[in-house]
């Protein structure tokens, strides 16, 4: 079973094609999300209300968004490194 994440409340996440906001917007995640984070790389820094990293959470094939938004409990990656 994978692990679900809850998304930052309040907050419409855009998910990006890549670790950076200057990825194009794929989709935005409805208020209230979770997702599974399948892997985890290094991008741009980001700040949010779970604080400011450069962690983005894959949480399906070509789609990132910054850890700043997932409450993952931990300052530090909880997922595999992306390849």
């Amino acid at each position: 079973m994978t692990t679900r994440y809850e998304v930052a409340p309040g907050y419409r996440v855009n998910v990006r094609s890549g670790p950076s906001t200057k990825y194009p917007i794929v989709r935005a995640l409805p208020l209230g999300a979770t997702v599974a984070i399948y892997c985890q790389k290094y991008g741009e820094w980001v700040g949010g209300p779970y604080g400011t990293t450069n962690i983005w959470d894959s949480i399906a094939p070509g789609e990132y968004v910054s850890d700043a938004y997932v409450h993952t409990g931990s300052d530090e990656m909880v997922a595999p490194r992306c390849s």
